[in-house]
């Protein structure tokens, strides 16, 4: 009995000191502290260093159990917890205790990230990626009045008046996907290189990588990734990723734009911007069974039976060269031609002759949006 006593009294104890942590920090929330405050009164009450950091702004807020900013060389986090915002990691606290970490460092810094992500959309607001899908539903819709789009945009964070690009991404995991800090780049296209499977890179990181210093928003929506932003860098998307870029100034023109773009894209040119098409977004607007008609766009479909006959077209109607259609599947240059030649016999068109590539590019084409749809 008197074991079973003294296990109690220390379980009341240890339940008395994770009340007041709590206590504490519900405290300091209605207070209205800031980062820095916050950070501060954290230091105190664990007797060490306490830090915080967002990852918009990168800069480290370290404060010691005096009260001062703690000594410029830091010492290795004896325990850390991230700050979650709208389900988004926008920064992380850590304790920098010597030795190993207290009984209660967990609630404390369970406490403080979120002290510190209420403190952060409070007073920033806090720079989230990730935002309310039907807030930039609203923003890119076609039966939304431009008073309620410019509420919108305004409500996501854009200024008036600035246009706002819109991109389509295709096949993005979930913000919850872990990622590496740094992609490395693909040797042959020179972008960010996403690892296969579920470790590629989320939305929100694509987002900040095509726009790293400037307003960018992003949503899962209508089977594909939106990413608004006042100013893209096309060549910094991620090897594996597949954009549409638009060039309309309006939302609702621009999302219709970036998403027929999206469809164009191939793994050869996995990022097109809507301006760049042309004339060829009009196949866009072909009807299905007018398409799927066509003798030209019939001969490619039986093709695609021939992945390598395939494939072998695309890099022929890609470079419209032979030696760099070899150079491209690393090839030797009469293999190619022998198989071109073969696929235009197939196909019933004249690869070499300037008319039979170019229907041969528009079926091509023509084939990959009916696969899309």
């Amino acid at each position: 009995m008197e074991a079973l006593a003294d296990r109690l009294s220390e379980l009341d104890s240890h339940v008395q000191g994770i009340a007041r942590v709590v206590a504490f920090y519900d405290t300091l929330m209605r207070r209205r502290v800031d980062l820095p405050a916050l950070a501060r009164a954290s230091a105190g009450l664990a007797e060490c260093v306490a830090g915080i950091r967002l990852h918009d702004t990168g800069r480290a807020i370290r404060m010691a159990p005096d009260g001062r900013q703690a000594a410029a060389s830091p010492s290795p986090a004896s325990s850390t917890a991230s700050i979650v915002l709208d389900e988004e990691e926008i920064g992380t606290v850590w304790l920098e205790r010597p030795g190993p970490p207290g009984p209660f460092d967990e609630v404390l810094l369970d406490r403080l990230a979120i002290a510190a992500a209420a403190v952060s959309e409070r007073y920033g607001p806090a720079r989230t990626t990730m935002a309310d899908p039907a807030l930039v539903e609203l923003a890119i819709s076609t039966d939304t009045d431009q008073a309620a789009r410019a509420r919108a945009l305004r409500l996501l964070g854009f200024p008036a008046g600035r246009p706002v690009t819109v991109v389509a991404v295709h096949a993005n995991p979930s913000p919850d996907s872990p990622s590496p800090a740094t992609p490395s780049p693909d040797r042959v296209t020179g972008r960010p290189e996403l690892p296969p499977g579920p470790a590629r890179l989320p939305l929100d990181r694509i987002a900040h990588l095509i726009c790293p210093d400037r307003p960018v928003k992003a949503a899962s929506l209508a089977g594909a990734g939106v990413i608004l932003a006042t100013a893209t860098d096309g060549t910094r998307f991620p090897a594996g990723v597949r954009a549409g870029i638009a060039t309309a100034d309006s939302p609702d023109h621009s999302w219709h734009q970036a998403r027929t773009a999206l469809r164009f894209t191939t793994p050869r040119r996995p990022v097109i911007h809507y301006g760049d098409l042309g004339a060829l977004a009009l196949l866009a607007d072909v009807p299905q069974e007018v398409a799927r008609g066509n003798r030209d766009v019939a001969a490619v479909a039986r093709l695609a039976d021939a992945p390598e006959d395939l494939d072998t077209l695309d890099a022929y109607c890609s470079t419209g060269s032979l030696r760099q259609a070899a150079d491209l599947l690393h090839l030797h240059h009469s293999s190619i031609s022998r198989r071109v030649t073969q696929i235009g016999r197939t196909l019933g068109i004249d690869l070499t002759d300037p008319v039979g590539l170019t229907r041969a590019r528009l079926a091509l084409a023509t084939w990959r949006l009916l696969k899309q749809t």
